[in-house]
């Protein structure tokens, strides 16, 4: 995730990040060349790594996260070189693929359970459950774990 500064254009954050100003546009799903200071932009193409990563959200455990994704708390802190268990909400985490063939998601703007479900041939219901959803609100950044 990549937070907009004065003076930034797409053209210097794709490259700043290896992308093309094509790839930016559509990890994002913009539609023009505006950009907003303070907007956050996702800026890695989603891999088939070993690892991904994980935006903080309000109400976000160390332990909640490990448990999310099937890892320790100790193997979250540890790839993450955390020393303690303490959050800040829009921390960017390193997260473990325990699951090679386990599919995540990152929401962007616009999207909706029903719409990703439709998507990944998969219900809302299923969705909200593997990720402990307990409502339909979805946050741009997002990573959904999908029915494989």
């Amino acid at each position: 995730m990549y937070t907009v500064k004065s003076g930034d254009t797409l053209y210097g954050i794709a490259r700043k990040f290896t992308l093309s100003v094509d790839e930016l546009k559509k990890l994002n799903n913009l539609t023009n060349n505006n950009l907003s200071i303070g907007q956050k932009l996702i800026v890695s193409k989603p891999s088939q790594a070993t690892e991904t990563t994980y935006v903080v959200m309000k109400g976000d455990t160390l332990y909640g996260i490990a448990n999310k994704f099937g890892v320790t708390v100790d193997e979250l802190k540890n790839l993450n070189n955390l020393k303690s268990n303490t959050l800040s909400i829009g921390q960017i985490l390193k997260i473990p693929t325990t699951n090679q063939n386990e599919v995540t998601y990152t929401v962007k703007s616009g999207d909706t359970l029903y719409g990703i479900a439709r998507t990944y041939n998969t219900t809302v219901d299923k969705i909200k459950q593997l990720n402990n959803l307990k409502t339909n609100n979805l946050q741009i950044g997002q990573i959904l774990i999908l029915p494989s």
